[in-house]
């Protein structure tokens, strides 16, 4: 018996048209994969779309493909994820349900016990449990238990959640394999990473994001996968890697927005960008400029003319150099440092206006009286403003 594990397709995940349609071609090319490889069955770990709701065009193309599995008499076994998941539980992998195209796993809470019920396929018996929002499944998933009885058969367990195994530094709930129902495959979604474990000699997979679905996932994962499973004896497990653009990263630090733009054109003259993804990732502390005067329109216009097939830019680690005013306070009265800090901001902005700023300080602070009424007040106060200001205030 042979099947795939894909998971974390997040179809309509992407802003950008080329990298959404990217996205539905890796599920293309995922789907025709498993046609000839002749597979029995797919699973779907969780977040086949990027939300609940997914877009029309979305729907009509991911439609197209499952019909194409049940044509080739291919069973598609799903659970949902952290992103398509729906409190209400309504949601369009429960029309591709009832369309006839998948089987949803189910399950019953008795006695405080969540009871997974099993979808059978021959001799395979297909457990699962929707991820949530948040990690919320976490709570849930300390309650699942599945039939003893029906041991002697091949059975898999679907989550979509993060095990402590892969947890990390990553300040998220997480549940520790050793916590599961024993099962002799278990189909893991949500984190999108590539991981291979076993507990008690059963592997424990995590079959990575169909496509990359962010600029730090293009940066480390490049590509998408997903997994064979063939069953004959033992368990054998291959790794599908759907490659359709090269990556160009570049890691540019900048101190002088007001020259950056230029900077970063030279780097990326350097290399042929023609129909790749380019990843552009500017650091730094600015001495000279803001961050507003790089002018990534230029630079967008020049990765055009280079034919370049996606631009994507990454500026979190471009920072602004505080400014550090050395004041030498000789002084305790407020009067006088007020009197010290606006000569410093004279010097360092010069304007005419700079005259009034002791005056509108003044007028600013004015206090409203006891007892008197707003409407007093504000006009008190409009009235002083107007005669600096040399306005009429309606």
């Amino acid at each position: 018996m042979k099947f795939a594990h894909i998971s974390d397709c997040h179809l309509g995940g992407w802003r950008q048209p080329e990298l959404q349609e990217l996205n539905l071609e890796s599920f293309k090319i995922a789907i025709n994969t498993c046609i000839e490889e002749q597979i029995e069955f797919i699973l779907f770990s969780g977040d086949l779309f990027d939300s609940a709701f997914p877009p029309i065009e979305i729907l009509k193309e991911t439609f197209a493909q499952f019909r194409k599995l049940k044509e080739k008499r291919i069973k598609s076994y799903v659970i949902a994820g952290s992103h398509d998941y729906s409190v209400s539980g309504k949601t369009f992998l429960d029309v591709l349900e009832k369309a006839g195209l998948c089987e949803i796993c189910k399950f019953d809470e008795e006695n405080n016990k969540i009871i997974l019920k099993p979808l059978i396929h021959e001799s395979f018996y297909i457990y699962g449990y929707p991820g949530k929002k948040s990690g919320l499944e976490i709570a849930d998933l300390q309650k699942i238990q599945i039939n003893e009885s029906y041991q002697n058969h091949f059975r898999i367990l679907m989550l979509h959640t993060t095990i402590e195994e892969v947890k990390g530094t990553l300040p998220i709930e997480a549940i520790n394999l050793s916590e599961l129902p024993k099962a002799d495959y278990y189909a893991l979604g949500h984190i999108h990473v590539d991981f291979e474990k076993e507990i008690n000699d059963k592997p424990a997979v995590y079959s990575g994001p169909l496509f990359p679905n962010n600029f730090k996932e293009f940066e480390e994962l490049k590509f998408g996968s997903f997994y064979i499973v063939d069953v004959e004896g033992y368990t054998k497990i291959t790794k599908k890697e759907i490659k359709l653009k090269e990556i160009e990263s570049f890691d540019i630090e900048i101190t002088d927005a007001l020259t950056g733009t230029q900077k970063i054109i030279s780097e990326l003259e350097k290399k042929d960008l023609t129909d790749k993804i380019v990843l552009l990732r500017i650091y730094g502390t600015l001495k000279k400029g803001k961050p507003s005067d790089i002018k990534f329109q230029e630079i967008q216009d020049y990765l055009e003319k280079k034919q370049v097939y996606s631009f994507l830019k990454n500026t979190s680690k471009l920072e602004i150099e505080e400014q550090e005013y050395q004041i030498q306070l000789q002084f305790s009265e407020m009067e006088k440092i007020e009197e010290v800090l606006i000569k410093k901001y004279k010097q360092d902005n010069p304007s005419n206006f700079n005259k009034l700023i002791p005056q509108l300080m003044g007028a600013l602070s004015m206090e409203k009286q006891e007892g008197e009424k707003n409407s007093i007040f504000e006009a008190r106060l409009f009235s002083e403003l107007s005669k600096l200001l040399k306005v009429e205030f309606e």
